[in-house]
């Protein structure tokens, strides 16, 4: 006789996990998340393994302090990749620099900042820029939303998670692409997300820089547990190069599983933003490409994904 598993809902970030009913411990009432590290009430998420999807999209900050290292081209590839396996994503530009519109090709007239001062609705300052793939663009205009930030006497770390929460329930994900430095922007991204990405090029300093990046996201998580550091990825990976390979090696020592597959230094990553097009579009057989379709199958956990019959 078979037992029916239970699929049981993160509350937080809307992850499915599948539970064989044989395997929780007698008198067992709580679960944590493997993609987030929520802790939750068990009884309150367990459900027939046919029962609707739960609450809510994943959120995922691609992160850093350092710039130079690869994130707008990582949040960019990571939500298009998601979006070209069938989910339905939304691209947050929290940058000045307002990059993410302008390597996908769209000419958004509002953006992040027009929704966080309730200037416009979701509607009008969403644009769609691909199937399945929705923006929020960032630019200059961030610039005075910081301030706002800056004059609030309480809650503003949590300016943004207001902003987005009542948009978010449309998307399976949520991807938010950070500026370097660390500033109320930055803070507020970590307010909002469940989990964090941080791509890091093979160089002594990117090494340092993730450290220090590190250490500003521990104080954070002493106020918000929910967030986690959940994938560290190498960037500007060149095996005709010798020191990548020892940073790289010391990487996975150090955070073991965290570290996806690195991307390979690749020009075609570089072109196609003048181009308006994703790697996916510009160059689909290149190993930019190839790369960053290995990393959407680790973040979604399908390893079938864009594989024949996959």
């Amino acid at each position: 006789m078979t037992t029916e598993p239970l699929r049981v809902v993160c509350p937080r970030c809307g992850k499915e996990h599948r539970v064989d009913v044989s395997k929780i411990p007698a008198g067992a009432t709580k679960a944590q998340c493997r993609a987030c590290g929520h802790r939750f009430a068990l009884a309150d998420s367990a459900r027939p393994s046919d029962a609707p999807k739960g609450p809510g999209p994943r959120r995922i900050g691609v992160c850093l302090s350092k710039g130079g290292v690869g994130k707008t081209t990582t949040a960019v590839h990571l939500a298009a990749g998601l979006a070209l396996a069938g989910n339905r994503v939304l691209l947050v530009d929290t940058d000045t620099q307002g990059q993410d519109a302008y390597s996908l090709g769209v000419k958004p007239k509002a953006g992040l900042t027009e929704l966080v001062t309730g200037e416009l609705s979701a509607d009008e300052a969403v644009v769609k820029a691909r199937e399945n793939l929705w923006l929020l663009a960032g630019g200059r205009s961030l610039a005075g939303v910081k301030r706002l930030i800056d004059r609030k006497d309480f809650g503003g770390e949590l300016t943004l998670a207001e902003a987005l929460e009542p948009v978010e329930t449309s998307y399976d994900y949520v991807v938010v692409d950070t500026s370097p430095g660390w500033d109320p922007l930055t803070v507020n991204v970590l307010f909002y997300v469940y989990e964090v990405l941080t791509p890091v090029s093979l160089e002594v300093m990117t090494l340092q820089g993730l450290v220090e990046f590190l250490k500003s996201m521990s104080a954070i998580q002493k106020y918000r547990s929910e967030v986690a550091l959940k994938y560290i990825l190498p960037t500007f990976y060149d095996k005709r190069v010798k020191n990548p390979d020892v940073i790289l090696k010391r990487l996975q020592e150090l955070y073991g599983d965290l570290v996806c597959e690195p991307v390979r230094y690749n020009v075609r990553l570089s072109e196609c933003p003048a181009y308006g097009k994703t790697v996916y579009e510009y160059a689909p057989g290149s190993h930019g490409a190839q790369d960053y379709r290995a990393l959407v199958r680790k973040v979604t956990g399908n390893p079938k994904l864009f594989t024949m019959g996959g």
